[in-house]
């Protein structure tokens, strides 16, 4: 296979995490007139060299298991009326047949993501897929409410790997002025999974038995295996930057102009030792080998110390909070008001808010491709230099939107209004959830200088436990305190002092990015981080 890109680009990480040098040198492949980075290796095995149709394709691939694995944990909420009388339990305790899957959805990234990084990214993904079908079908013949608990959890947490994944492979296969872009992606995806109810309420509108969506979960879930298995190859890849920078007045900075005038004699004296692209079928080895290296328990601790750092934490009370209140609030309390006077719909039709959900979500879309052009603008204003918080601009109308949507839908449900404002409120706030989501990820991984994969686990970790927190009780609390009082009041609230946080970041991001770098936890962070994990 013939290299794809250049690889002699000069960027580079400047002192400061976060701080990206994408100067151009005459000659040198450039996108939105940027450099690449990271600098790809010659070897037509580095991932970055592989061609747009296969990166596309495991970009679609992690993308539809973080939206089947979403649909199936929050999908049978409108079955919670239906198994409460099934199972002989109160709503509250039928909800938890959702609340408690949310959480071990977090809990499984503790496992899987040290497992991909010792035995790789592939043999990883193939096996939680697999344990993600034996759930849903197992949860389709269960006959009590222990039985689906348990097969609940089962496959949310095999499929608890589906956030971490997408997030590590598109570092992986992916340049940094590619991936704003190709993480919204995967966001569309992991946010229309909240559409699940929907899906699940036309079942039931067809009179079907709520086993029937564990089947379909069922038979999405083997095709995309077998899918994945053809088109998913490993991406662990420990590539070596060419160019290390040199303090000025060294003897590289000295006889530079020497180097450049031998590079010709230099590439064609390496391509001699570049190693051929591996064959179709060694690529569908599902052993990847192992990472004696990597200390596998020590990497589950390690992971919690990230909590310390600002802009990881940003992204863990974000999701925590989107879902956690937001998401889970229209879940719960659509339903419940929707058959009620003065609505009267019928059950079969609580599910119909998922339709905001999309419209919300379809309609950021048009918006994606100007999250990656935002920082390609300021980088260039800037001389080249990228800083982490050239993308957060794109959050700013997403600030205000939200909020107003969570208002909108807390009135609509106290004062009874029409059934449109919740649909309305739904989408505003949907909107804003899917810039948050894929621009704090984005900056977070940016901003900092650490594993990527165990700065993933406790994000994964922290914002289910977080929904899970905020949610467990969230039922009760909403229908004795009053909605207006909850959703409008509290759960707004709580959502503007995190959205007003995008401010704190564009002001002082920099500053604090600097401060953090010093300290001892930066030190510690940086030493144990290996090739192909940092950005």
């Amino acid at each position: 296979m013939a290299i794809i890109h250049d690889v002699h680009s000069h960027a580079h990480e400047e002192d400061v995490p976060g701080t990206v040098n994408l100067q151009v040198k005459e000659g040198e492949e450039t996108h939105y007139g940027q450099a690449l980075f990271p600098v790809p290796s010659a070897d037509p095995n580095d991932p970055l060299q592989w061609p747009t149709w296969k990166k596309n394709s495991i970009l679609l691939s992690c993308s539809l298991f973080s939206f089947l694995g979403n649909s199936a944990l929050i999908g049978p909420s409108t079955y919670i009326g239906l198994y409460a009388h099934e199972f002989g339990v109160d709503p509250n305790t039928a909800a938890g047949l959702i609340n408690y899957p949310n959480l071990a959805f977090g809990f499984g990234s503790l496992l899987l993501v040290p497992l991909y990084r010792k035995f790789g990214r592939r043999p990883v993904m193939l096996a939680s897929m697999l344990t993600y079908a034996v759930g849903v079908i197992a949860a389709s013949q269960c006959t009590t409410y222990a039985g689906l608990m348990g097969a609940r959890v089962v496959h949310a947490f095999g499929s608890g790997v589906c956030e971490a994944l997408p997030v590590q492979l598109v570092n992986d296969i992916f340049f940094l002025h590619e991936r704003g872009q190709k993480l919204g992606w995967y966001t569309v995806a992991l946010c229309l999974g909240a559409t699940g109810p929907m899906f699940s309420g036309f079942m039931l509108a067809g009179g079907q038995s709520w086993r029937l969506y564990f089947y379909v979960e069922f038979a999405f879930a083997m095709a995309l295996l077998i899918f994945s298995f053809f088109v998913v190859e490993e991406t662990r890849y420990h590539r070596k930057s060419i160019h290390e920078p040199s303090p000025p007045g060294t003897q590289t900075d000295l006889v530079a102009d020497k180097t450049e005038a031998v590079t010709e004699e230099h590439v064609s004296d390496m391509s001699a030792s570049i190693p051929p692209r591996k064959p179709f079928a060694k690529q569908l080895s599902l052993w990847s080998g192992v990472d004696h290296n990597e200390p596998f328990f020590l990497m589950m601790a390690r992971s919690f110390t990230y909590l310390l750092v600002p802009s990881t934490f940003w992204v863990i009370t974000t999701y925590g909070i989107y879902i956690g209140l937001c998401g889970f609030a229209f879940s719960f309390i659509f339903p419940i008001k929707i058959v009620a006077p003065p609505y009267n719909w019928s059950d079969t039709n609580a599910g119909l808010f998922s339709i905001a959900t999309i419209i919300g979500f379809g309609s950021a879309l048009p918006f994606l491709p100007y999250v990656d052009k935002l920082a390609a603008r300021l980088t260039k204003r800037n001389n080249g230099i990228r800083e982490a918080e050239m993308r957060l601009g794109m959050l700013l109308p997403a600030m205000i939107i939200a909020p107003a949507g969570q208002i909108l839908f807390g009135m609509a449900a106290e004062k009874n209004l029409h059934w449109m404002a919740y649909m309305v409120g739904v989408a505003m706030t949907q909107w804003g959830a899917y810039f948050y989501f894929t621009v704090t990820l984005a900056y977070a991984v940016d901003s900092y200088t650490a594993n990527l994969s165990e700065m993933l686990i406790i994000m994964n970790l922290g914002k289910q436990a977080i929904s899970f927190g905020l949610s467990i009780e969230v039922l009760n609390w909403i229908l004795k305190t009053g909605y207006a009082n909850v959703i409008a009041g509290a759960f707004t609230g709580v959502l503007v002092l995190n959205n007003l946080m995008v401010v704190v970041f564009m002001i002082f991001g920099k500053r604090i990015r600097v401060a953090t770098s010093k300290t001892w936890l930066a030190a510690m962070h940086k030493s144990t981080a290996v090739a192909g994990e940092t950005h």
